[in-house]
């Protein structure tokens, strides 16, 4: 079992199957962009507490899904932790017409993406972390199907 990846709780639980496979799938993933994962941390929360710390750590007062810390201290070796609105990825489910399951994995890659060198403030940069989100999420999904 891969215990450098763990899903924690804050105060809002995620209905998340098969996290053994998940972990394995993300390590492997991160692994082709060049990175070895030394610790990477999910929690998943309500949007009060992740506005909370996107007001404290960000200076934003808005309510985001996902906002993702890189604390690694050498190159090449991921230390990260990612904050996940379990509130939002439900809602942006309904809104995009997608499981919750799906959504939730999507932004779970994202968070992982991110640390990869991803980024999504330009549409050109949007653009291609949303292609990268998709094959991630077509071959996580064809693997546990």
């Amino acid at each position: 079992m891969c215990m450098t990846i763990s899903f924690n709780k804050a105060d809002a639980n995620a209905t998340l199957r098969n996290r053994v496979r998940l972990k394995s799938f993300i390590e492997k993933r991160v692994k082709k962009e060049g990175l070895v994962i030394e610790s990477l941390i999910y929690v998943f929360c309500t949007d009060k507490h992740l506005l909370k710390i996107n007001n404290d750590f960000l200076s934003h007062d808005y309510y985001t899904d996902i906002i993702s810390f890189d604390l690694s201290e050498v190159p090449g070796r991921l230390i990260g932790e990612v904050y996940i609105s379990v509130d939002r990825v439900k809602d942006n489910a309904k809104t995009l017409g997608v499981s919750y399951k799906e959504e939730l994995h999507r932004v779970i890659f994202h968070g992982a993406l991110h640390f990869c060198g991803y980024k999504d403030k330009k549409p050109s940069d949007a653009n291609l972390m949303r292609s990268m989100e998709d094959k991630w999420l077509k071959a996580y999904l064809n693997l546990i199907s």
